[in-house]
Protein backbone atom coordinates (compact mmCIF):
# COMPACT_ATOMS: atom_id res chain seq x y z
CA UNK A 1 0.00 0.00 0.00
CA UNK A 2 1.37 3.39 -0.98
CA UNK A 3 2.00 6.27 1.39
CA UNK A 4 -0.92 8.25 -0.09
CA UNK A 5 -3.31 5.31 0.34
CA UNK A 6 -2.25 4.88 4.00
CA UNK A 7 -2.93 8.58 4.55
CA UNK A 8 -6.49 8.56 3.24
CA UNK A 9 -7.53 4.98 4.06
CA UNK A 10 -9.75 5.33 7.12
CA UNK A 11 -13.44 4.64 7.76
CA UNK A 12 -16.22 6.27 9.74
CA UNK A 13 -15.58 3.85 12.61
CA UNK A 14 -11.98 5.04 12.66
CA UNK A 15 -13.18 8.63 12.96
CA UNK A 16 -15.62 7.67 15.73
CA UNK A 17 -12.89 5.88 17.68
CA UNK A 18 -10.69 8.91 17.16
CA UNK A 19 -13.34 11.28 18.57
CA UNK A 20 -13.87 9.08 21.61
CA UNK A 21 -10.14 8.90 22.14
CA UNK A 22 -9.73 12.67 22.04
CA UNK A 23 -13.12 13.63 23.48
CA UNK A 24 -11.71 15.59 26.43
CA UNK A 25 -9.48 17.66 24.17
CA UNK A 26 -12.31 18.23 21.70
CA UNK A 27 -14.65 19.29 24.51
CA UNK A 28 -12.06 21.79 25.67
CA UNK A 29 -11.63 23.10 22.09
CA UNK A 30 -15.40 23.47 21.66
CA UNK A 31 -15.83 25.15 25.03
CA UNK A 32 -13.02 27.63 24.43
CA UNK A 33 -14.34 28.41 20.94
CA UNK A 34 -17.86 28.95 22.30
CA UNK A 35 -16.61 31.27 25.04
CA UNK A 36 -14.46 33.18 22.51
CA UNK A 37 -17.40 33.50 20.10
CA UNK A 38 -19.71 34.71 22.85
CA UNK A 39 -17.13 37.26 24.00
CA UNK A 40 -16.50 38.38 20.43
CA UNK A 41 -20.22 38.92 19.81
CA UNK A 42 -20.20 41.65 22.47
CA UNK A 43 -17.65 43.55 20.41
CA UNK A 44 -20.09 43.74 17.47
CA UNK A 45 -22.32 46.82 17.51
CA UNK A 46 -25.93 45.63 17.79
CA UNK A 47 -28.34 46.55 14.99
CA UNK A 48 -32.13 46.67 15.07
CA UNK A 49 -34.48 45.70 12.25
CA UNK A 50 -37.68 47.54 11.31
CA UNK A 51 -40.04 46.36 8.58
CA UNK A 52 -42.85 47.82 6.48
CA UNK A 53 -45.16 45.55 4.47
CA UNK A 54 -47.50 46.87 1.79
CA UNK A 55 -49.44 45.80 -1.28
CA UNK A 56 -49.01 47.87 -4.46
CA UNK A 57 -52.20 49.04 -6.16
CA UNK A 58 -53.29 48.16 -9.70
CA UNK A 59 -54.17 51.73 -10.73
CA UNK A 60 -51.99 53.61 -13.21
CA UNK A 61 -54.56 56.06 -14.57
CA UNK A 62 -56.94 57.70 -12.09
CA UNK A 63 -59.06 59.02 -14.96
CA UNK A 64 -59.58 55.58 -16.44
CA UNK A 65 -60.27 54.05 -13.05
CA UNK A 66 -62.77 56.69 -11.91
CA UNK A 67 -64.45 57.89 -15.11
CA UNK A 68 -64.93 54.68 -17.07
CA UNK A 69 -68.03 52.49 -17.01
CA UNK A 70 -67.74 49.73 -14.42
CA UNK A 71 -68.00 46.96 -17.02
CA UNK A 72 -65.19 48.56 -19.07
CA UNK A 73 -62.72 49.41 -16.31
CA UNK A 74 -59.27 47.90 -16.61
CA UNK A 75 -58.43 48.43 -12.92
CA UNK A 76 -60.19 48.87 -9.61
CA UNK A 77 -58.77 51.51 -7.27
CA UNK A 78 -59.39 49.18 -4.34
CA UNK A 79 -57.77 46.09 -5.87
CA UNK A 80 -54.49 44.72 -4.54
CA UNK A 81 -51.67 44.35 -7.04
CA UNK A 82 -50.49 40.94 -8.14
CA UNK A 83 -47.18 39.66 -9.49
CA UNK A 84 -46.70 42.31 -12.18
CA UNK A 85 -47.44 45.18 -9.81
CA UNK A 86 -45.14 43.67 -7.17
CA UNK A 87 -42.27 43.45 -9.67
CA UNK A 88 -42.88 47.04 -10.78
CA UNK A 89 -42.84 48.17 -7.15
CA UNK A 90 -39.48 46.46 -6.58
CA UNK A 91 -38.03 48.18 -9.65
CA UNK A 92 -39.09 51.59 -8.31
CA UNK A 93 -37.73 50.82 -4.83
CA UNK A 94 -34.37 49.91 -6.36
CA UNK A 95 -34.28 52.93 -8.69
CA UNK A 96 -31.69 55.69 -8.50
CA UNK A 97 -34.43 58.29 -8.15
CA UNK A 98 -35.72 56.71 -4.95
CA UNK A 99 -32.22 56.06 -3.55
CA UNK A 100 -31.25 59.69 -4.12
CA UNK A 101 -34.38 60.89 -2.32
CA UNK A 102 -33.68 58.61 0.65
CA UNK A 103 -30.10 59.89 0.93
CA UNK A 104 -31.27 63.51 0.83
CA UNK A 105 -34.27 63.17 3.15
CA UNK A 106 -32.43 61.28 5.89
CA UNK A 107 -28.93 62.73 5.36
CA UNK A 108 -27.52 59.21 5.21
CA UNK A 109 -24.02 60.44 4.43
CA UNK A 110 -23.89 62.00 7.88
CA UNK A 111 -25.88 59.24 9.55
CA UNK A 112 -23.45 56.56 8.37
CA UNK A 113 -20.49 58.80 9.29
CA UNK A 114 -19.10 58.93 5.75
CA UNK A 115 -16.85 61.83 4.84
CA UNK A 116 -18.24 63.40 1.63
CA UNK A 117 -14.78 64.80 0.88
CA UNK A 118 -13.10 61.44 1.38
CA UNK A 119 -12.27 58.72 -1.13
CA UNK A 120 -15.23 57.14 -2.95
CA UNK A 121 -17.94 58.50 -0.61
CA UNK A 122 -20.88 57.48 -2.83
CA UNK A 123 -19.51 53.96 -3.30
CA UNK A 124 -19.16 53.57 0.45
CA UNK A 125 -22.65 54.95 0.97
CA UNK A 126 -24.19 52.58 -1.59
CA UNK A 127 -22.45 49.60 0.00
CA UNK A 128 -23.71 50.67 3.42
CA UNK A 129 -27.26 51.00 2.11
CA UNK A 130 -27.13 47.56 0.47
CA UNK A 131 -26.14 46.03 3.81
CA UNK A 132 -28.77 47.87 5.84
CA UNK A 133 -31.75 48.28 3.47
CA UNK A 134 -33.42 45.41 1.63
CA UNK A 135 -36.53 45.00 -0.51
CA UNK A 136 -38.26 41.72 -1.25
CA UNK A 137 -41.50 40.22 -2.47
CA UNK A 138 -43.31 38.03 0.04
CA UNK A 139 -45.00 34.73 -0.76
CA UNK A 140 -48.34 36.61 -0.72
CA UNK A 141 -47.15 39.10 -3.38
CA UNK A 142 -46.81 41.98 -0.94
CA UNK A 143 -43.63 44.06 -0.65
CA UNK A 144 -41.36 44.00 2.39
CA UNK A 145 -39.01 46.88 3.25
CA UNK A 146 -36.48 45.95 5.92
CA UNK A 147 -34.04 48.40 7.51
CA UNK A 148 -31.18 47.57 9.87
CA UNK A 149 -29.75 50.34 12.02
CA UNK A 150 -27.89 50.84 15.27
CA UNK A 151 -30.68 53.19 16.39
CA UNK A 152 -34.09 51.44 16.62
CA UNK A 153 -35.98 54.73 16.22
CA UNK A 154 -33.99 55.55 13.08
CA UNK A 155 -34.65 52.08 11.66
CA UNK A 156 -38.41 52.62 12.00
CA UNK A 157 -38.32 56.18 10.63
CA UNK A 158 -36.24 55.10 7.65
CA UNK A 159 -38.48 52.13 6.81
CA UNK A 160 -41.66 54.23 6.99
CA UNK A 161 -39.95 57.04 5.10
CA UNK A 162 -38.97 54.75 2.23
CA UNK A 163 -42.57 53.59 1.91
CA UNK A 164 -43.73 57.22 1.73
CA UNK A 165 -41.02 58.11 -0.80
CA UNK A 166 -42.09 55.14 -2.95
CA UNK A 167 -45.53 56.75 -3.25
CA UNK A 168 -44.18 60.15 -4.30
CA UNK A 169 -41.63 58.72 -6.75
CA UNK A 170 -44.23 56.56 -8.49
CA UNK A 171 -46.56 59.57 -8.69
CA UNK A 172 -43.79 61.68 -10.26
CA UNK A 173 -42.98 58.98 -12.83
CA UNK A 174 -46.63 58.60 -13.81
CA UNK A 175 -47.25 62.34 -13.97
CA UNK A 176 -44.28 62.86 -16.27
CA UNK A 177 -46.03 60.62 -18.80
CA UNK A 178 -49.47 62.02 -17.90
CA UNK A 179 -48.40 65.60 -18.67
CA UNK A 180 -47.12 64.61 -22.10
CA UNK A 181 -50.31 62.66 -22.79
CA UNK A 182 -52.44 65.61 -21.63
CA UNK A 183 -50.58 68.00 -23.92
CA UNK A 184 -51.33 65.77 -26.92
CA UNK A 185 -55.00 65.29 -26.00
CA UNK A 186 -55.42 68.99 -25.17
CA UNK A 187 -54.09 70.00 -28.59
CA UNK A 188 -56.36 67.54 -30.38
CA UNK A 189 -59.34 68.65 -28.30
CA UNK A 190 -58.80 72.36 -29.07
CA UNK A 191 -58.28 71.64 -32.78
CA UNK A 192 -61.51 69.64 -32.87
CA UNK A 193 -63.38 72.44 -31.08
CA UNK A 194 -62.14 74.88 -33.75
CA UNK A 195 -63.24 72.54 -36.54
CA UNK A 196 -66.72 72.26 -35.03
CA UNK A 197 -66.90 76.03 -34.60
CA UNK A 198 -65.93 76.58 -38.25
CA UNK A 199 -68.65 74.18 -39.38
CA UNK A 200 -71.22 76.03 -37.27
CA UNK A 201 -70.10 79.34 -38.75
CA UNK A 202 -70.56 77.88 -42.24
CA UNK A 203 -74.10 76.80 -41.38
CA UNK A 204 -74.81 80.25 -39.89
CA UNK A 205 -73.71 81.90 -43.16
CA UNK A 206 -76.05 79.65 -45.09
CA UNK A 207 -78.79 80.43 -42.59
CA UNK A 208 -78.34 84.13 -43.35
CA UNK A 209 -79.07 83.23 -46.99
CA UNK A 210 -82.24 81.48 -45.96
CA UNK A 211 -80.89 77.90 -45.86
CA UNK A 212 -82.07 76.55 -42.51
CA UNK A 213 -83.37 73.02 -43.08
CA UNK A 214 -83.05 72.03 -46.70
CA UNK A 215 -85.33 69.00 -46.62
CA UNK A 216 -88.26 70.73 -44.93
CA UNK A 217 -87.78 73.93 -46.90
CA UNK A 218 -87.62 72.09 -50.23
CA UNK A 219 -90.78 70.11 -49.42
CA UNK A 220 -92.63 73.23 -48.27
CA UNK A 221 -91.64 75.30 -51.35
CA UNK A 222 -92.53 72.49 -53.75
CA UNK A 223 -95.96 71.99 -52.19
CA UNK A 224 -96.68 75.74 -52.19
CA UNK A 225 -95.46 76.14 -55.78
CA UNK A 226 -97.55 73.27 -57.10
CA UNK A 227 -100.63 74.53 -55.28
CA UNK A 228 -100.26 78.06 -56.68
CA UNK A 229 -99.63 76.83 -60.20
CA UNK A 230 -102.63 74.52 -60.01
CA UNK A 231 -105.05 77.28 -59.10
CA UNK A 232 -103.35 79.99 -61.12
CA UNK A 233 -101.95 81.98 -58.24
CA UNK A 234 -100.07 85.28 -58.18
CA UNK A 235 -97.16 85.19 -60.60
CA UNK A 236 -94.99 87.33 -58.29
CA UNK A 237 -95.42 84.81 -55.49
CA UNK A 238 -94.66 81.98 -57.88
CA UNK A 239 -91.49 83.72 -59.03
CA UNK A 240 -90.42 84.28 -55.44
CA UNK A 241 -90.92 80.60 -54.65
CA UNK A 242 -88.94 79.63 -57.74
CA UNK A 243 -86.10 81.94 -56.64
CA UNK A 244 -86.10 80.32 -53.19
CA UNK A 245 -86.07 76.93 -54.87
CA UNK A 246 -83.07 77.96 -56.98
CA UNK A 247 -81.27 79.17 -53.85
CA UNK A 248 -81.88 75.81 -52.19
CA UNK A 249 -80.57 74.02 -55.28
CA UNK A 250 -77.48 76.23 -55.33
CA UNK A 251 -76.50 75.83 -51.66
CA UNK A 252 -78.20 72.54 -50.84
CA UNK A 253 -75.18 70.29 -51.36
CA UNK A 254 -72.99 72.62 -49.34
CA UNK A 255 -75.53 72.66 -46.53
CA UNK A 256 -75.83 68.87 -46.52
CA UNK A 257 -72.08 68.42 -46.49
CA UNK A 258 -71.60 70.89 -43.62
CA UNK A 259 -74.46 69.44 -41.59
CA UNK A 260 -73.41 65.78 -41.94
CA UNK A 261 -69.79 66.64 -41.23
CA UNK A 262 -70.85 68.58 -38.14
CA UNK A 263 -72.72 65.55 -36.78
CA UNK A 264 -69.63 63.36 -37.18
CA UNK A 265 -67.31 65.99 -35.72
CA UNK A 266 -69.58 66.49 -32.71
CA UNK A 267 -69.35 62.75 -31.96
CA UNK A 268 -65.56 62.87 -32.15
CA UNK A 269 -65.53 66.01 -30.01
CA UNK A 270 -67.60 64.22 -27.37
CA UNK A 271 -65.08 61.35 -27.23
CA UNK A 272 -62.15 63.76 -27.10
CA UNK A 273 -63.86 65.69 -24.30
CA UNK A 274 -63.98 62.50 -22.20
CA UNK A 275 -60.32 61.71 -22.95
CA UNK A 276 -59.41 65.31 -22.14
CA UNK A 277 -61.22 65.10 -18.81
CA UNK A 278 -59.47 61.83 -17.89
CA UNK A 279 -56.05 63.15 -18.89
CA UNK A 280 -56.60 66.31 -16.86
CA UNK A 281 -57.54 64.27 -13.78
CA UNK A 282 -54.32 62.25 -14.15
CA UNK A 283 -52.16 65.36 -13.82
CA UNK A 284 -54.23 67.15 -11.17
CA UNK A 285 -55.20 64.35 -8.80
CA UNK A 286 -53.24 61.67 -6.98
CA UNK A 287 -54.15 58.61 -4.93
CA UNK A 288 -51.95 56.33 -2.79
CA UNK A 289 -50.10 53.65 -4.73
CA UNK A 290 -49.99 51.17 -1.87
CA UNK A 291 -52.05 49.52 0.84
CA UNK A 292 -50.03 49.42 4.06
CA UNK A 293 -50.33 46.06 5.81
CA UNK A 294 -48.01 46.95 8.68
CA UNK A 295 -46.06 50.11 9.44
CA UNK A 296 -42.62 49.95 11.02
CA UNK A 297 -42.26 50.59 14.75
CA UNK A 298 -39.10 50.94 16.82
CA UNK A 299 -37.93 47.36 17.55
CA UNK A 300 -37.26 46.43 21.17
CA UNK A 301 -34.90 43.51 20.47
CA UNK A 302 -31.76 43.67 18.39
CA UNK A 303 -31.66 41.64 15.17
CA UNK A 304 -27.87 41.42 14.93
CA UNK A 305 -25.63 39.97 16.17
CA UNK A 306 -27.36 36.64 16.86
CA UNK A 307 -25.17 35.47 19.75
CA UNK A 308 -26.58 31.94 19.87
CA UNK A 309 -25.88 31.45 16.19
CA UNK A 310 -22.38 32.92 16.50
CA UNK A 311 -21.56 30.64 19.43
CA UNK A 312 -22.90 27.60 17.59
CA UNK A 313 -21.00 28.41 14.40
CA UNK A 314 -17.80 29.24 16.32
CA UNK A 315 -17.86 26.04 18.34
CA UNK A 316 -18.79 23.89 15.33
CA UNK A 317 -16.06 25.40 13.17
CA UNK A 318 -13.43 24.97 15.88
CA UNK A 319 -14.42 21.35 16.48
CA UNK A 320 -14.38 20.53 12.79
CA UNK A 321 -10.99 22.15 12.35
CA UNK A 322 -9.64 20.42 15.47
CA UNK A 323 -10.80 17.01 14.22
CA UNK A 324 -9.22 17.55 10.82
CA UNK A 325 -5.88 18.66 12.33
CA UNK A 326 -5.72 15.79 14.81
CA UNK A 327 -6.66 13.26 12.11
CA UNK A 328 -3.94 14.64 9.93
CA UNK A 329 -1.40 14.35 12.75
CA UNK A 330 -2.41 10.75 13.56
CA UNK A 331 -2.29 9.69 9.93
CA UNK A 332 1.15 11.22 9.61
CA UNK A 333 2.24 9.23 12.64
CA UNK A 334 0.93 6.00 11.07
CA UNK A 335 2.74 6.73 7.84
CA UNK A 336 5.97 7.48 9.67
CA UNK A 337 5.71 4.33 11.82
Amino acid sequence: MSTQENFIDFTFSDILRFILKWKKQLIIIGFVAAVASAAGSYLITPRYEAEVVFYPTTVNSIGNAMFTDLNKREADVLAFGEEEEAENALQILKSDKLSTRIIQNFDLMKHYDINPEGKYPMTKLQEKMKKNISYSRTRYLSISIKVLDEDPEMAARLANGIAAIYDSVKTEIQQEVAREAYAIVDEEFKNKEQEVWNLKLGLQELGAKGILDIEKQAQSISESLYALQARGGNSATINQLKAEKDTLAKYGSEYTNLYETLILELEELSLLRKRHKKAKVDIEKTIPHKFIVSNASAPEKKALPNRKLLVLLGASSALAFGIVVLLFIEQRKKISA
